[in-house]
């Protein structure tokens, strides 16, 4: 799962940085989804560290009656973009001095590698799978590791466009197993549909 819309009124990049939160948006669609997903059979429920996702794993959590547990793995992708603004034509992207982080985005030349994030996110996934084994868990991620693991278990380039990542805020990428062997991906979005370039992603 992604976590839900966080508040940031400045409209950063924020990244790993500390205290970004959910919006009044987000905690309603965090209970949302935990709504959703009340008659699943959820036996492990996991989040990155960071302040967003815990708090939309809580009512995930507490509907099943589950300790939040926590995945360093899951964490927000390293970016040098951090705390500034970087849409097009806003901020960091105009000035030359950030140029040579822009050198290649195939890798991305920026922040932490594709292949990185897949590995790590994959560790997580099959963490949560055998603590979850013949149930199910939910992971609570960000955009672009719950992206990047897809498009590495779908057999697609992990480079892309930001702007058409199918994974809006507080939506679902069901990894289905047997056994140990994925044998479905599905995404469905029980909060609603968002703009992969909002400001609170």
């Amino acid at each position: 799962m992604r976590h839900g819309e966080v508040h940031n009124p400045t409209g950063v990049l924020y990244g790993r940085l500390p205290n970004f939160r959910l919006s009044a948006a987000g905690e309603r669609q965090a209970l949302t989804v935990a709504e959703h997903l009340r008659d699943n059979d959820i036996v492990h429920v996991v989040a990155s560290p960071m302040e967003r996702a815990q708090q939309t794993a809580t009512p995930i959590a507490a509907s099943h009656r589950l300790e939040l547990a926590t995945d360093d793995r899951l964490i927000e992708a390293a970016n040098v973009f951090e705390g500034k603004k970087v849409s097009v034509g806003d901020g960091a992207l105009k000035s030359p001095a950030n140029w040579p982080y822009l050198r290649n985005p195939f890798t991305p030349s920026w922040g932490e590698p594709y292949l990185e994030i897949a590995h790590r996110m994959l560790a997580a996934v099959h963490r949560a799978r055998a603590a979850a084994e013949g149930h199910e868990a939910v992971c609570v991620s960000h955009q672009l590791p719950v992206w990047t693991i897809r498009r590495y278990l779908e057999g697609k380039r992990l480079w892309h466009n930001p702007a058409y990542r199918q994974c809006s805020l507080a939506s679902l990428t069901s990894l289905v197993f047997e056994d140990e062997e994925l044998v479905g991906i599905r995404y469905s979005e029980p909060a609603g549909t968002s703009d992969p370039k909002a400001t609170g992603a």
